[in-house]
Parts: C-alpha cells; structure tokens; sequence
C-alpha cells in the first residue's frame, strides 16, 4: 500500500509502498477514506516538532483520519464490525503511567497518531479498538476526518482549560484550521462578544462568515485600544498560531483573571516582557493540548443533529500519492486553506 512516510534522521518525507499491517490484538485495520493536512504534520517535517515516544526510525504521518473498518484483530470488544464507518481518536492512552494503571485520567504521557506511532496518510491503518468512533451514515469523511483534532482541539481549549462562559467576550488569534473552528465553537457555547485576530484579510474575513464579531488585523498598532474600546477586555483569549508576537500581544487585551490558552504548538520560548500587569490583575497563562475524554463523540454527536456543519472547512481533497504538494501548499497558504484532505 501507499503511505506518507516520515524519517526522522535525517529528517525526509516520501510516499511510498510499504506492507498492508495485519490488526494485533484488540486491534481493527481500517480502509482510510479521508486524512486531513494539519500545520502539526508541517512541523513534524521541518523539524520544529519531533516524536517523544515513537520506536523506529520513522513514522507514517497522519492523526486526523476517517474510515471504513476492514478486518477485525483478535480479541476486539464487541459491536465493532467489518465495514462500519469509524473515525480515529488523534492519540490514545500510553498504558504504562501512573494515572493509566489506575484508571486516572488524563493519562501523563499520550501517544499521539501519526506522530508516535503509525498513522493515516496510507491507504490503511492500524487503531486500538478504543479509539474508534462511530460515524453517522450523512456525516462525509472528509468532515469526519478532521474532528479529532481541528474540531476537538478548540473545542477542549473553550470548554475545558479556559471554561468560557456564555455572554463573556473571547478573542481567537490566528484564523487557520484551529481558529476558524475556535470561532464556529464559541459562538455555539455563546460567547460574546467574539473578536478574531489575523494579519491576513482573507482569514478575518473567514472569521467574520465563522460567526465573529470583529476582526482586527493583527499588524495595526492600535490594536489593543480598538480591542478594549468594542469589550472592556477580554476574559479569555485563544493563541491558535503557536507565535511568540500573538502571546504578547493577546495577554495585553486580558482583563482582571482573564486567560490566555496556548492551543498552537511552537518550540519558541514563552516570553511576557511586561510581566506586573500579569501579576497585578492576576491573569494566567495556560497550555492546552488536544482534547478530552468524549469529546469527540460529543461533537460528533452535535453533528448528527445538525448543530454544526464542517462543510466549509473542507479546502480541497488531493491525492495521497501527492501528499508532499498538500503540504507545500499548507505552507504557502495557497488559497487560504482550513484543511485539505488526503484521500488515497
């Protein structure tokens, strides 16, 4: 079969044919019908993000995946069956830590898909039988396919680590795959008013059709005046980019306890120049990362009843063999892409 291939050192990207894996125990194999393209997988090639746990040399990329279940490993819980339409939890509990052997969550050390193990740029994928999620029959791969991280990511953010509260204002810088669903799912929970933060007009005017209220260009110096004259201050803010300057900036427009959420991943230091404005009206700065237990079946739920629609954040599908112009594409921003989907 074809897969996206990842070798670490030196650091290499290629599709290429690679055995079809046969499901271990409470294992399915799964025929993939959708992978979406995620700036994480970018960094992964670059270099700016490496594997923490993976055994091996390399690694088949791919953690937003979508699918039909082909075959069925030995001792698989019952009620998963040869062609049910699943999608793929991004990671899954090490089994080893603390927390895990005592059935704690969260679990210290998740292993993520596609980064620490094998993933979903290939034409087949291996999946602990724990990580599947069912899929309705009207709910399209390719949507499907990007819930467990573009959607669940913000998602977690919002309604776990930042707790947003309905009425209260929240503001979402960097408009890409993460943050376009950032503003969708806090209109859902009612934040308001909802302010997007992007230097490109195409993305704030996305933002805006997404459900924001306002968008400011993140390059305009008087920014932060603008910002506090619309909500008083912010409660909460999104860093959806994983850029030092967004940090600075975001935390300036917080309010007395606000927070802000570090949802885009970047190796570069976490700086606060002007840190007694920090201290003095408490605010606090939090890291976030992927989602928690059920959420993605609670999306997927709203989904089934029509409470969100993911069509719009389909960009274009394009061939697993050309998944290293998808990523070149991504960096480009060529067409101001949410997410483009591998289908192989």
């Amino acid at each position: 079969m074809l897969a996206g291939r990842l070798r670490l050192d030196p650091r290499r990207f290629e599709v290429r044919e690679v055995p079809v894996p046969g499901p271990g125990p409470g294992q399915v194999r799964v025929k993939v019908e959708a992978a979406g393209v995620c700036l994480s997988d970018v960094h992964l090639i670059d270099g700016s993000l490496t594997p923490l746990f993976l055994d091996g040399p390399e690694v088949t990329l791919g953690h937003e995946v979508a699918g039909v279940i082909d075959a069925l490993g030995p001792d698989v819980p019952g009620g998963w069956q040869e062609g049910q339409r699943v999608t793929l939890q991004a990671g899954e509990r090490c089994g080893r830590c603390a927390n895990c052997v005592r059935f704690r969550e969260p679990c210290l050390q998740v292993r993520t898909r596609g980064v620490d193990y094998d993933g979903g740029w290939a034409e087949y994928a291996l999946a602990s039988a724990h990580t599947l999620v069912a899929l309705p029959d009207d709910l399209p791969f390719d949507q499907a396919a990007i819930v467990p991280d573009a959607v669940s990511t913000p998602w977690g953010a919002i309604t776990g680590t930042a707790g947003v509260r309905p009425g209260r204002p929240a503001g979402v810088w960097g408009v890409g795959g993460l943050g376009a669903h950032a503003v969708q799912l806090l209109r859902l929970v009612g934040a308001a008013p909802i302010v997007a933060v992007d230097p490109l007009e195409p993305a704030r005017e996305r933002a805006l059709e997404f459900g924001a209220d306002i968008a400011f260009d993140s390059a305009d110096p008087d920014l932060v005046r603008k910002l506090f004259a619309e909500t008083g201050a912010l409660d909460v803010a999104f860093d959806m980019a994983g850029v030092p300057a967004v940090r600075e900036q975001a935390v300036k427009c917080l309010g007395f306890g606000g927070k802000l959420v570090l949802v885009g991943l970047t190796p570069q230091p976490l700086t606060i120049r002007d840190s007694i404005p920090l201290s003095y009206l408490r605010k606090q700065v939090l890291g976030h990362y992927g989602s928690g237990a059920g959420d993605v079946e609670t999306l997927i739920g709203l989904a089934r009843h029509h409470r969100l629609d993911w069509s719009r954040s389909i960009s274009g599908h394009v061939p697993l063999a050309d998944a290293a112009d998808a990523v070149e594409r991504l960096v480009r921003k060529e067409g101001n892409p949410i997410r483009l989907i591998l289908r192989p």
